[in-house]
């Protein structure tokens, strides 16, 4: 098994930690009147609706 032949440094393993960033999801608005900020191909969870049609009975 390959063991590093020296220890990493401080600097060197926080400057690869620091592209270690977390994305905010894309959303999309609604079609629904209330323009609710959904993610992209997934069902609005306020209204039911997807693609423009209901699919889930809205709660």
């Amino acid at each position: 098994m390959a063991v590093p032949k020296r220890r990493t440094s401080r600097s060197n393993t926080r400057h690869r930690r620091a592209q270690w960033k977390a994305t905010v999801p894309p959303t999309v608005p609604c079609p629904c009147p209330r323009k609710e900020r959904v993610v992209p191909h997934r069902v609005c969870a306020h209204c039911g609706l997807y693609n423009g049609r209901q699919v889930v009975a809205a709660p």
